[in-house]
């Protein structure tokens, strides 16, 4: 998912990039994107002005984008290794946990969402990047439901393009919620209740079942 500056670097210079990029992104994540600064960027990651503008000709957007990339493969790296082996009801309900748990310590603070924000979700990297994290994540969770189907616990004929899409959409509203409440309860209603109508169409094959720890809902 992570873009390559235009130019073609060497071993080490992509890794001097990707280290000013992980130095920014935790910059930003203590500073927010409006007070952090290329100064602050540069002291964190001691880098130099010329090297900065090298790696980042763009200056400041430019290198925000890349660090929007950044916390845009993070989004999915955080919920390995379960989202990767969805093919048991085990694993959805671990992925499940690992979700919850991931925004609940983030808070009301989306880094992601902070950055959109500054750069303009509809500039054409920034949509970009949108893009491709929905078609990954959506992709994972359709995996996921496909390796439930190969192992008989869902029917072959579920559509799992719409019901990874319908998933999906419900966790980024309980996110949303999350944020601008402080409240995980939606969006653990939106996980268990999708995972829940999952199991119920797996009724016929002896594979129906509760989810977190409760009915439907885990409060």
């Amino acid at each position: 998912m992570r873009q390559e500056p235009k130019a073609r670097l060497t071993a080490k210079g992509r890794a001097t990039r990707g280290r000013i990029v992980e130095g920014a992104a935790l910059v930003l994540r203590e500073k927010g994107v409006a007070l952090a600064t290329l100064d602050d960027v540069m002291a964190r990651t001691r880098t130099s002005k010329s090297q900065l503008f090298h790696y980042f000709p763009g200056g400041k957007d430019e290198l925000l984008l890349s660090v929007a990339q950044f916390e845009a493969d993070r989004v999915l790296e955080d919920q390995q290794p379960y989202l990767g082996c969805l093919d048991s009801w085990e694993a959805w309900q671990s992925w499940r946990d690992l979700v919850v748990r991931r925004y609940e310590e983030q808070g009301e603070h989306c880094p992601l969402g902070a950055l959109f924000l500054h750069l303009g979700r509809t500039t054409p990297g920034a949509r970009a990047v949108v893009v491709e994290l929905t078609r990954q994540w959506q992709a994972s969770l359709a995996a996921g439901m496909r390796a439930l189907q190969a192992g008989g616990h869902l029917p072959e004929g579920l559509d799992v393009q719409a019901r990874s899409a319908a998933l999906l959409a419900g966790i980024q509203g309980g996110v949303t919620i999350l944020q601008s409440t402080g409240e995980s309860y939606h969006l653990r209603a939106a996980l268990d209740e999708g995972i829940a109508g999952l199991r119920a169409t797996g009724a016929g094959n002896g594979t129906a079942g509760t989810v977190g720890g409760a009915a439907a809902v885990a409060v």
